[in-house]
């Protein structure tokens, strides 16, 4: 249940909006509801929608360039080259000293893998390349799993269950339902297969900022934590390991998380906008 300052409300001599008096109820009986700045409004949508085909154009350009036998460092440039030639800004770069356009995590790196020039694509190899892109000052945020060549079968159903965990994430995400329901559907997925959840990170909030409310955790209970409100623009993106769930960071970094076990991880996200009639996918 929420506390504190009261999120939503309006001046006496207001009259509120049907939308308003809803939230007004919500939270009135103690439910955890979104402010107002989360709350986008069309033209935020249109703009989040805007960056999301860059974004989402990035990865599909990167569907056909990636390869066995070329480095982290040289996707980097082609991301980076791709984001600055449609008029975008790559939001990793310089992000709190982050140096590269974009994060490139192989096998057991579950996510925020810097790219280098001394670190080579191999045949067997999973891998997942997370784009984020600034267009006109909105943001859009995106991963896919790339398999390099012929991988172990091993691997495969790892990554095809983590993008179905993504796919159950979605389907559990209603309007007034709950970030808990998301985290719940995924988590239940992944240990019916014999994988674990990834604790330690989650999915955002996205639009206006790289990084907003809601956390949105891939485990839990459903009927938890804050309420899905139209206009709401998250993310999903579930990080399943092979093995155990325990990570760890790098010290040498400060970046670079890997299992702690070092069996593999994948990891797939989308942005989405909440409305009326469920999810829209603003990128893929």
């Amino acid at each position: 249940m929420g506390k504190g300052i009261r999120k939503w409300y309006v001046r006496k001599d207001e009259t509120p909006t049907e939308f308003e008096k809803k939230m007004m109820f919500y939270e009135s009986r103690g439910f955890i509801v979104p402010s107002r700045k989360l709350i986008k409004t069309p033209e935020q949508i249109d703009g989040i929608r805007r960056s999301g085909v860059v974004n989402t154009g990035i990865l599909d350009m990167l569907t056909q360039e990636i390869k066995a036998g070329m480095t982290t460092e040289q996707i980097d440039r082609l991301v980076y080259d791709y984001t600055v030639s449609h008029g975008a800004v790559p939001a990793p770069l310089n992000y709190e000293g982050f140096p590269k356009s974009v994060c490139v995590s192989i096998n057991e790196v579950v996510c925020h893998g810097i790219p280098s020039p001394n670190v080579f694509l191999k045949e067997g190899d999973i891998v997942n390349v997370d784009v984020s892109t600034i267009l006109d000052g909105y943001y859009s945020d995106a991963s896919r799993m790339f398999c390099i060549g012929e991988i172990s079968p091993e691997k495969q159903r790892l990554v095809d269950v983590t993008k179905e965990c993504l796919k159950i994430g979605m389907e559990a995400a209603k309007p007034f339902g709950f970030v808990g329901d998301i985290g719940s559907a995924i988590e239940a997925h992944a240990k019916k297969n014999g994988y674990s959840v990834v604790r330690d990170l989650c999915g955002h909030g996205v639009g206006l900022a790289f990084h907003e409310e809601p956390q949105v955790e891939h485990f839990g209970k459903p009927k938890t934590g804050m309420m899905l409100v139209p206009g709401m623009v998250f993310t999903i993106e579930p990080m399943i390991n092979m093995g155990k769930k325990d990570v760890r960071f790098s010290r040498i970094d400060g970046w670079t998380v890997t299992t702690c076990d070092g069996l593999p991880s994948a990891q797939w996200e989308h942005t989405f906008l909440m409305t009326e009639n469920g999810l829209e996918i603003l990128t893929y």
